[in-house]
């Protein structure tokens, strides 16, 4: 039975190596990254697989606060 992930950070470095070996071993992927442009060639390779998603934590809108 196949795995689905959501890997943030995906774009590069220990992201990217995550986000190939759950491709490779036959898993779903949601990968988001800042700039996920040098996700493009792995849809070539691994479809419907594989779905790319904006994702800045560093977007004040996008990140929750806490006051402490």
């Amino acid at each position: 039975m196949s795995k689905s992930w959501f890997i943030s950070g995906s774009s590069r470095g220990l992201g990217r190596a995550i986000v190939e070996a759950a491709l490779t071993t036959g898993d779903r992927v949601l990968a988001s990254a800042r700039d996920p442009k040098p996700l493009e060639p792995l849809l070539e390779r691994f479809g419907e697989r594989l779905r790319l998603a904006t994702l800045d934590v560093t977007w004040r809108a996008l990140s929750a606060s806490t006051d402490y």
